[in-house]
């Protein structure tokens, strides 16, 4: 592999709190991870981890075994992948606070996904779950400890009155939180270094972030997701992370998961000059600053959001990305060796590695246009079969004979296809991932199609009745005995 790259670490981030892979397809794909330039993962379990104890009510019912989550950490071993754990600690918590048991630990009332940081349950809580985290990978260098989009933190009632106090901020209350849960990490697993995101950090003076003792407890890991990200914005930033005592920092680009909240395929080209922007950052920055860059894949954009791209569906985008980070650009070399890398002739729309891949293309740019299509462009539905006309069961006899073999082939053809997309996804995800995925992608598509052939079947006129034949009637001897 190439030695150029200015990232020497490149770890691909692995989100299951949405579609979690089942770990058959983990070992088909962490090989050409690392073929692909990747040398670490970034794992973020939230409710698939299999808490134990008190924490276990966090548990999704799909969750990981710990035996699974071991036999995990073996298979990226086994392909040089070191892996990072991410425990979510303040921001982003819906997953633990949304239980009636834990919700008396939000810091407003209404909303689960910020931690009270006043409370010392809290602390002992996000300190649990850490143990047991850690537990599960023993060695592990780094722990990334979340501490993003820490939403309406100061809002609660006890961060109101600890505000009215003189020169208390919420920057303070952000900083003293993050300190105490880097301590517990640093006293009781001195060999594990904390992870932040920055996002938090960015806005806070230097002076204040260098005297509060968290610079030297944590590396920040700097995002940014977009096409146009800010070059010389965030190499300014870089410098001041540095001022403040940072020692060694982070990137994060992503390769899907950042484009739209229920997005179905990534747009490589969007996350491509994402991450050659970065590139430019790295070449901007003091040589050494970044410790690497975490390509995140993000499957949820919280808790509660719709699933985004699938894993597989992002291979193409990850490959496309990898290697350039690895290269040091896109150039016809790269590009023929992504293709090389991933079996195909082409990354054009057209060039797919995997079934899914090209089913979900087919759901996607095809499923909704062609129904669409029908119910409000078809001249026979529009025209003689409209809702005023299915409300009230009204339709010219010949124009079911327009609309309903149409409708039928229609809906033939992509129940087949959803038939053949769902036992691909089977061998990949846990079946409530599955079922969810069509639910939102592809079915309500379908019900349309088959509501509309159940209005045409009420709508239908009933057979006419039979015309009378020459059947047994009384003769001319009627009536006559024999």
């Amino acid at each position: 592999m190439s030695d150029s790259s200015p990232f020497k670490k490149r770890f691909v981030h692995l989100d299951l709190k949405g579609a979690p892979p089942k770990v058959s397809y983990l070992s088909e794909i962490f090989p050409l991870f690392r073929a692909l330039g990747a040398n670490g993962l970034l794992i973020e379990y939230e409710d698939t981890f299999p808490y134990e104890g008190p924490l276990r009510l966090l548990r999704a019912p799909h969750a990981y075994s710990p035996a699974e989550v071991t036999e995990v950490l073996r298979l990226a071993a086994a392909h040089e992948l070191e892996v990072v754990p991410l425990v979510q600690t303040f921001g982003h918590m819906e997953f633990v606070l949304k239980h009636e048991a834990l919700a008396h630990l939000r810091e407003v009332a209404l909303f689960p996904n910020t931690l009270n940081p006043h409370e010392a349950e809290s602390l002992a809580l996000v300190g649990a779950m850490v143990d047991q985290v850690l537990e599960l990978h023993p060695g592990a260098r780094w722990l990334h400890i979340g501490c993003d989009e820490v939403y309406y933190l100061g809002e609660g009632e006890a961060s109101r009155q600890w505000l009215q106090q003189e020169q208390n901020t919420t920057a303070t209350l952000c900083l003293s939180h993050v300190k105490a849960v880097a301590s517990h990490v640093r006293a009781r697993h001195p060999a594990t270094t904390p992870l932040v995101w920055d996002d938090m950090l960015r806005d806070i003076p230097e002076d204040q972030l260098s005297a509060s003792g968290v610079p030297q407890l944590v590396e920040p890991v700097l995002w940014d997701y977009g096409a146009d990200l800010d070059v010389q914005g965030k190499a300014l930033l870089m410098e001041k992370y540095r001022k403040c005592g940072f020692p060694r920092l982070w990137a994060a680009s992503a390769f899907k998961g950042a484009t739209g909240p229920s997005q179905a395929l990534p747009p490589v080209e969007h996350h491509l000059r994402n991450n050659l922007r970065w590139l430019q950052v790295a070449a901007q920055g003091r040589k050494d600053t970044l410790q690497g860059i975490i390509l995140t894949g993000w499957q949820r954009y919280d808790h509660f959001s719709v699933l985004c791209e699938l894993l597989p569906v992002g291979i193409p985008s990850l490959a496309v990305c990898l290697q350039s980070l690895l290269h040091g650009g896109f150039a016809e070399d790269v590009r023929a060796r992504v293709q090389s890398l991933l079996g195909i002739s082409s990354l054009e729309i057209a060039g797919v590695t995997s079934d899914i891949l090209a089913l979900v293309m087919q759901v996607s740019l095809h499923l909704r246009s062609s129904v669409d299509e029908m119910l409000q462009r078809d001249r026979y539905v529009t025209g003689w079969f409209s809702h005023y006309h299915r409300r009230r069961k009204l339709i010219h006899p010949v124009m079911i004979q327009h609309i309903q073999p149409q409708a039928l082939s229609l809906l033939g053809r992509w129940s087949a296809l959803t038939q053949e997309l769902a036992a691909a996804l089977h061998r990949v995800f846990p079946e409530g991932a599955v079922e969810e995925w069509l639910q939102e992608n592809v079915h309500p598509s379908l019900g349309q199609l088959q509501a509309l052939l159940q209005d045409l079947e009420a709508a239908s006129p009933p057979p006419p009745p039979a015309s009378p034949g020459p059947g047994p009637g009384p003769g001319p001897d009627a009536g006559q005995g024999p």
